[in-house]
């Protein structure tokens, strides 16, 4: 995804711990509104199930995504919930009707909080009884997206929709938007996805089956783009191997950074010695780094190709040049999904700029995550931009195939 928006099903069951002498949130199903400064609303689903008489579940819904919280604690009607990821929190108030408060996403230098409001009950996201679809718009769509400054973006959008249900996601050269879910109304799109670090809500006007006008685009609390679409089934992104480079005459990347523990870590040490080495730049606040470590960790493939000869380096990028700071939410990060390969704190931000300085030998470089794979002599193989999670659907298969097969060849060099 590009680096402003710099996020797989993730299965996990967490336990919430609330008092017996607290009132429990109402088991079932929830709807919860964030509002945006123009006022919109960016609706989500999420569930909240009783275990025990102390002990709750909790899950957001984006698509097929079920995303489980952990840390979540009630005192007399207030209710605290800090996100498993992505450093931001929601301040409640339990009344008669649900939940009302605040959701605050933390930045380096400032805040950004949303109002929100959420209501026991509901099991519709945008629309209670929806107009009949007058179109469909299944498939694949050239999507144009144009920021306050005019500048357009062209990304592929993937749709399903089975009657008024919509689903899919808009994919970029560095990634995608993740889950989306939401309704056509009559001729009204609308689709929205939250997970906690991203609050996005998309609307449009679906103006025959090839065409769709009239989008809007909010990410978070102001910031907002248009956007268009037409209907193409040969829209493709730019090979994502093609993009970022080694500059002219290189080889080979060079780097010294800190673990997580202090300890200075550089490529070229024994343990990296002739074995094939994936070096993930990525960061904690980005929604396709977690899908791409939960594909490394959880999809299966370190556990395959560990043991054959490879190694994976995270080189993380977080908002802050603070090493505690950096320290704690990427503990946060480790953790939630066990990461088992080093982590290392580069001391650079992804701001502009920064991961070209810490990494000179590359030229353009385009967002997180980008993913560098060296060869058992140590030089540069191939460098993947973005990353197209599960919820691209065969964007991710293929990539996974793709991504093995290169990984055996290169171990099979002599």
């Amino acid at each position: 995804m590009r680096i402003k928006h710099l996020l797989s099903i993730i299965p996990l069951i967490c336990l919430v711990h609330i008092s017996s002498a607290q009132s429990n949130l109402k088991a079932g199903i929830w709807r919860g509104e964030l509002k945006t400064k123009s006022g919109n609303l960016l609706p989500f689903n999420f569930d909240v199930k009783d275990v025990t008489a102390k002990h709750q579940e909790l899950f957001i819904h984006n698509g097929a995504e079920r995303f489980a919280v952990t840390d979540i604690k009630q005192k007399g009607d207030s209710v605290f919930v800090h996100m498993p990821l992505f450093n931001s929190e929601f301040k409640l108030k339990q009344n008669k009707d649900g939940l009302k408060g605040q959701w605050i996403k933390h930045y380096a230098d400032h805040d950004m909080v949303m109002d929100f409001d959420a209501v026991p009950g509901i099991n519709w996201r945008f629309v209670n009884n929806p107009t009949p679809a007058k179109f469909n718009i299944t498939g694949l769509w050239s999507s144009i997206f144009v920021n306050e400054k005019g500048k357009p973006d062209t990304t592929v959008g993937e749709f399903q929709q089975t009657g008024s249900k919509l689903t899919g996601t808009f994919l970029t050269t560095t990634g995608d938007y993740r889950y989306l879910e939401g309704t056509v109304d009559g001729n009204k799109l609308h689709l929205s996805t939250f997970d906690g670090g991203h609050a996005f809500l998309f609307t449009a006007d679906i103006k025959d089956n090839k065409t769709i006008v009239n989008g809007a685009y909010y990410d978070g609390y102001d910031d907002a783009e248009k956007w268009t679409a037409y209907r193409n089934p040969k829209a493709a992104l730019p090979d994502a191997y093609s993009l970022t480079k080694l500059k002219p005459g290189l080889k080979k990347i060079a780097f010294t950074f800190p673990d997580l523990n202090g300890k200075k870590v550089s490529l070229t040490d024994p343990k990296y010695k002739n074995k094939v080495v994936i070096i993930q730049m990525m960061g904690s606040w980005c929604p396709n780094c977690m899908d791409e470590t939960n594909f490394l960790v959880n999809g299966g493939y370190y556990k395959k190709y560990h043991p054959k000869g490879v190694e994976i380096i995270g080189l993380a990028y977080e908002r802050t040049t603070d090493f505690n700071k950096s320290k704690t939410t990427l503990t946060q990060l480790k953790n939630r999904f066990n990461i088992p390969y080093t982590l290392l704190i580069t001391g650079y931000t992804p701001a502009k700029g920064d991961p070209l300085k810490s990494l000179p030998a590359l030229e353009n470089y385009k967002g997180f995550p980008t993913t560098i794979i060296i060869d058992k002599k140590g030089n540069v193989s191939k460098i993947h931009t973005g990353f197209s999670g599960p919820g691209t659907g065969k964007y991710y298969t293929e990539f996974v195939a793709e991504f093995e097969k290169l990984t055996d060849n290169l171990l099979a060099e002599k």
